[in-house]
C-alpha cells in the first residue's frame, strides 16, 4: 500500500539501511562538496528528503563529479562519483534489484557480485590453463563509457518490474559529469563508473552481449569475464582465432568494440601462474613506507589486493578488473591505493 498522497510505495527504513550501506563504504564528496560526516550532521532530515522526492517520483540525481585515476596504459581514467545523497538514492535501488538480477548471472561472471571476487576469477583460470592450450584474453574498450542506452534499458526492463526503480535507472543514466574545471559534460551513453547502481546495470548489459552469448555459440568452451576484462579457454590457436573474430563481431552489434592493445591470443602454458594478475615487485613495506602508512592498513584494504611471500599482486584496480598490466609502476600503484583508501567505495567487490 502506497503512503498517502504518494504514487511510489518505499519504506523508510529501506532507505536507512541504504545509507548504512554508504557510511559502511565511506568515499569522497560528490559535485555538491558534502561530506558524509556533514551529511550525517542532519542526517534525519536529509533521509526524509530522498524518501519524500523518491516516493513522490519528484527525485532527479544530480551530476556526478569527474575524478581522474591513472590508466595502466596511460592517461587518466575518468570515475563518475555522485553526491553523497545520491549514491544513498542509488543504493536504495541497488537493494532493490540486486537479488533477481545476480540469480540470473552466469557463474563465470565474477565481477561486483556478492560473494564472487577477481581472487575467485584467477583461481579458476589457473586451474583450467592446465586443460587448454589457448587463451583469449580480452578488454572491451570503454565499457562504463560506451553502453548503448537504448539495449541496456530493453534488458532492464525485461527483469526490472518495478517502476520507480526503472524511472530512477533512466534517470540516473543520463545524469551530466562536472569536469574538475566545472565544464558539463552531457551524457547520452554509458553508466558512470563509480555509481552505485553502474556495476549492477554494466553487468546486466554483458550477460546478454557476452556471457549468454558464449554459452549459445561456444558451449564446449570455458570462459571467465571480471566486469569489462575476460578470456576464452580454446584448444588451438586457431579456434581461438575464430573466437576473437566472432567475438569482435558479436561486440560490434552491442555496440561496443574490443580494445585492441590489450585484448590478445596467449599459449596457457605461460600463464598458469601469473595469469591476468598485475606483478608489481616491491614488498608491503616498501608500499607502507611510501604511503607513510602503517603495514597493518594494507591489509585492511585487501579487497583487491593478495599478498604472497611479501610480493604484493593487485587485482582489479580501476577499469582493468582481472587484466594483467606489466608497465604499471609502483608510483601509479600508490596512488591508486591512496585513491582507494580515501573512496574505498569503488573498490570492486
Amino acid at each position: 500500500m502506497n503512503q498517502p498522497g504518494k504514487p511510489f510505495n518505499i519504506d523508510k527504513r529501506e532507505v536507512y539501511e541504504a545509507y548504512l550501506q554508504v557510511r559502511s563504504n565511506g568515499g569522497a564528496a560528490g559535485v555538491d562538496g558534502v561530506t558524509i560526516e556533514q551529511f550525517e550532521s542532519d542526517l534525519k532530515s536529509n533521509l526524509y528528503k530522498i524518501w519524500n522526492r523518491m516516493s513522490s517520483g519528484a527525485y532527479f540525481p544530480p551530476p556526478v563529479r569527474a575524478v581522474s585515476i591513472p590508466k595502466k596504459s596511460g592517461g587518466q581514467r575518468i570515475l563518475g562519483v555522485p553526491t553523497v545523497a545520491d549514491r544513498v538514492a542509488q543504493t536504495v535501488v541497488k537493494q532493490l534489484i540486486e537479488p533477481a538480477l545476480d540469480a540470473i548471472f552466469l557463474a563465470d561472471s565474477y565481477g561486483y557480485r556478492p560473494g564472487k571476487s577477481a581472487l575467485d576469477a584467477v583461481g579458476v583460470t589457473r586451474q583450467r590453463c592446465w586443460k587448454y592450450d589457448w587463451v583469449l584474453e580480452f578488454d572491451i574498450k570503454g565499457l562504463f563509457d560506451n553502453i548503448d542506452h537504448e539495449l541496456l534499458l530493453r534488458a532492464v526492463r525485461k527483469h526490472v518490474t518495478c517502476a520507480w526503480a526503472l524511472l530512477y535507472i533512466e534517470r540516473w543514466l543520463t545524469a551530466p559529469m562536472v569536469q574538475e574545471d566545472g565544464t558539463i559534460i552531457e551524457r547520452s551513453r554509458g553508466t558512470p563508473q563509480g555509481g552505485v547502481v553502474s556495476p549492477i546495470l554494466a553487468n546486466l548489459f554483458m550477460h546478454y552481449a557476452f556471457d549468454l552469448w558464449m554459452a549459445r555459440m561456444f558451449p564446449d568452451l570455458r570462459w571467465c569475464r571480471y566486469a569489462d576484462d575476460g578470456l576464452v579457454h580454446c584448444r588451438n590457436e586457431m579456434e581461438a582465432q575464430s573466437v576473437r573474430e566472432a567475438l569482435q563481431a558479436r561486440l560490434a552489434e552491442c555496440r561496443l568494440e574490443l580494445d585492441a592493445g590489450i585484448s590478445a591470443l596467449r599459449s596457457s602454458s605461460g600463464m598458469t601462474t601469473h595469469v591476468n594478475k598485475v606483478h608489481h615487485v616491491t614488498t608491503i613495506a616498501q608500499v607502507a613506507k611510501d604511503l607513510g602508512e602503517d603495514e597493518d592498513w594494507l591489509w585492511d584494504i585487501a579487497i583487491e589486493m593478495e599478498i604472497e611471500d611479501g610480493v604484493i599482486w593487485v587485482y582489479g584496480v580501476g577499469e582493468d578488473g582481472v587484466q594483467a598490466f606489466t608497465d604499471f609502476g609502483i608510483e601509479n600503484l600508490i596512488e591508486l591505493i591512496k585513491f582507494y583508501k580515501e573512496n574505498p567505495g569503488l573498490l570492486k567487490r
